[in-house]
């Protein structure tokens, strides 16, 4: 009797102990279970974000690519200017005046101009007036005789209003620049034209509407122009 009461005791303590060890090897794997859990949830929420960012480097390149190809284009437009002046110049045969003139907004200090109602920019820097065409006064250049005339100017502002300006020949509108406001802190711009104006013909500079423009005494906003060869003798 007694010898079959230890051996019931001694299997009692076995299945206790396995019960018990049992019992801890699936607390074990539970764990276990829970942690990779955890570590696929963050391999998924890190390929969610290597997705995002790969877009987003996308679209970056995107736009890296549509600069360049504006930026290729412009090159390509002031090099086929510069081409055209060039043969324009090798080409005048003809004895003439010589006028020339060059000019900033700013004769010193800073100046901010615009946005205001009087949109003609008056340049009172003047670097040189060769033949007096150009009226530091007024902002305007006159023509002094029937001619072909290059014409270039450039802009400069900041990004807290539109920058930009628009050449004009006797009131209509000929070529400009333009930069919206954007996150960029400054920004800037420059064009070029070739007009054949008939003597006492203007040409101005003007502010976009609501538009601003910057000038120091380092020359930022300017306006420049002369005369490649005169055409009052055309037959």
């Amino acid at each position: 009797m007694v010898g079959s009461i230890v051996v019931l005791l001694a299997l009692s303590g076995c299945l206790s102990l396995g019960t018990v060890q049992g019992q801890r090897g699936d607390l074990d794997i539970g764990t276990e279970l829970d942690d990779i859990r955890a570590k696929l949830q963050g391999l998924k929420d890190l390929e969610a974000r290597l997705n995002h960012t790969e877009k987003e480097l996308e679209g970056q390149k995107a736009k890296v690519d549509r600069l360049e190809k504006e930026n290729e284009e412009i090159t390509h437009r002031l090099n086929a200017t510069e081409d055209e002046v060039e043969k324009l110049r090798n080409s005048g045969t003809k004895k003439g005046p010589q006028v020339a003139f060059s000019a900033s907004l700013s004769n010193f200090g800073e100046i901010y101009k615009g946005p205001c109602s009087d949109t003609t920019l008056i340049f009172k820097r003047v670097f040189s007036n060769i033949g007096n065409g150009y009226d530091q006064h007024t902002g305007f250049f006159k023509a002094p005789v029937e001619g072909l005339y290059y014409f270039t100017f450039s802009t400069f502002g900041y990004n807290t209003h539109l920058v930009g300006a628009v050449l004009v020949k006797g009131g209509v509108r000929v070529v400009s620049t333009y930069d919206h406001v954007s996150s960029d802190s400054s920004d800037g711009g420059s064009n070029a034209v070739v007009l054949e104006l008939k003597a006492d013909e203007k040409v101005s500079v003007e502010l976009w509407q609501n538009a601003r423009v910057f000038d120091n005494i380092n020359g930022h906003t300017t306006f420049s122009g002369f005369l490649l060869y005169p055409l009052g003798d055309r037959k």
